[in-house]
């Protein structure tokens, strides 16, 4: 995948993931930023920051309890130490850090 193959997908994908948590109910405040980043804000005052990184071609996630980095299979945003998908990794981040369950998928048909 070229940088202009990459920067597509993974743009569309952050906007999948702020309509995921847009439509969760978790208590937070999401705004997209320039430059392919995603900040939410819980309710506590702590942040997750979610941004694409084109030179690893990965999206990378950044939560409290640590980094993380997402690399597209093909099918799905895997993380490239556990092999979990992208939405049940930031679902139970989301969940560690806003203290309240967070179930996020992916918004059908994107």
């Amino acid at each position: 995948m070229n940088e202009s193959e990459f920067e597509a997908l993974a743009e569309a994908e952050l906007a999948c993931i702020e309509q995921a948590f847009e439509t969760s109910g978790v208590d937070a405040d999401i705004e997209a930023k320039a430059g392919g980043v995603l900040e939410i804000e819980f309710g506590d005052g702590s942040k997750m920051i979610i941004n694409r990184h084109g030179a690893a071609r990965e999206i990378w996630v950044a939560a409290r309890s640590g980094g993380f980095h997402f690399r597209n299979d093909g099918a799905h945003w895997r993380n490239t130490r556990d092999g979990s998908e992208l939405y049940a990794a930031l679902s139970r981040l989301a969940s560690e850090q806003s203290g309240e369950a967070v179930a996020l998928t992916r918004p059908a048909g994107a």
